[in-house]
Order: structure tokens, then sequence, then C-alpha cells
């Protein structure tokens, strides 16, 4: 079965509290919806540090979550030379402490920046038409030049999902892909 991908870049989601703290009540909206049901590219950034290095104008990502996290690529935490684990989203057991500044507040974010592993969202209602389910783990052939196999593709399900596979820009430049590229995953052997 063919779906596309989309890559993602570093960016933030940020709790109610931790909003309040770097904006206070400045205006929070979307300028670009992105692919997953609910989820915009809002217009404001940050900056995320570390003692040792510190990266500008990362997007905040609406709308606002339960806890604060903070998604980069390896190559980010070279820059930052810090080493977060690889974890799905919401899942901060072990996720590495980060300060987040917006120019207007500070704050120092407990167990929140992570590698996000390489997943395919779908809709709940969807899974069985796909012979998936949530926390099913697949591998995926990405074709061309620079293709290959991914392994350790995790499904999450979710009803404002749309079908697609998020990497991020390590992964997509590896694999030489872009938004909306095809991939295909593999049937179960």
């Amino acid at each position: 079965m063919k779906i596309r991908v989309g890559v993602s870049n570093r960016h933030v989601h940020l709790s109610p509290d931790d909003f309040e703290k770097l904006f206070g009540n400045i205006d929070f909206y979307s300028i670009r919806d992105l692919s997953q049901g609910g989820e915009f590219a809002s217009n404001l950034t940050l900056t995320i540090r570390t003692e040792k290095g510190s990266i500008e104008n990362v997007r905040v990502v609406g709308p606002l979550r339960n806890h604060t996290q903070v998604e980069i690529s390896k190559t980010d935490a070279y820059k930052l030379r810090i080493n977060p684990p690889v974890k799905m989203s919401g899942d901060f057991d072990g996720a590495l402490d980060i300060m987040l500044s917006s120019g207007i507040g500070e704050v120092l974010v407990k167990e929140a920046c992570i590698l996000a592993n390489r997943h395919i969202h779908c809709k709940t209602s969807e899974l069985s038409k796909y012979n998936l389910y949530d926390g099913k783990v697949v591998r995926v052939k990405v074709l061309g030049l620079r293709g290959g196999i991914l392994d350790n593709v995790i499904v999450k399900a979710k009803e404002s999902f749309n079908l697609e596979m998020h990497i991020d820009t390590d992964e997509a430049n590896a694999f030489g892909l872009n938004n909306g590229d095809l991939v295909e995953i593999l049937e179960e052997e």
C-alpha cells in the first residue's frame, strides 16, 4: 500500500502554562494548516537553548497541548550538543530538559526534548481497511536513487488523522524524500 510522506522540521508544542510564561497574551493563530486535522503552524517562533548551543526561529505548532514538547532532528541535537532519546510524541520518559526563549519570556522545560520516532498517522475508522492497528510496527519501502527500507515505523491512530508517514528532515534528506512523495508499506512476511 502506498502512502504520502510528510517531512517534519524542528518544532515546539506548548502547554498553556508555558505559552503564558513565554508570550503572555500575544495572539496565537494559524499561518498554515498542517496535514493532520486541527494542527497548524502558528505565527510564533522560539529559540531553543542548551548550555552549549541554540537554534533560533523554531516554529510553535498549535493547538496547545497538556505538556510542552520539543521535537528536533539528530543534526539539531549535534548543534545543541545534546543526545535526546528517540520517542513517540507524548512519551516524555527520559526526554531531555531544554530552555525556551521568546524574547518576551523564558522557561526551562523539564523532560520535553525528543527525536520523534518515524510514524504513520491513520484515522481510527480506517485502520482495518489498511490492515493496521494503533501501535503496529511496520516497514516502509522508499523507491528512487536513494531508496531503501525504513524499519520500526509506528502506526498512530486518531479519528482526526489523515493517512501519512511522518519523518524528520534528516531521514527525508537521507532518502531524497519531499513532502507529498509516495512510499510503500510492506506486507508482513
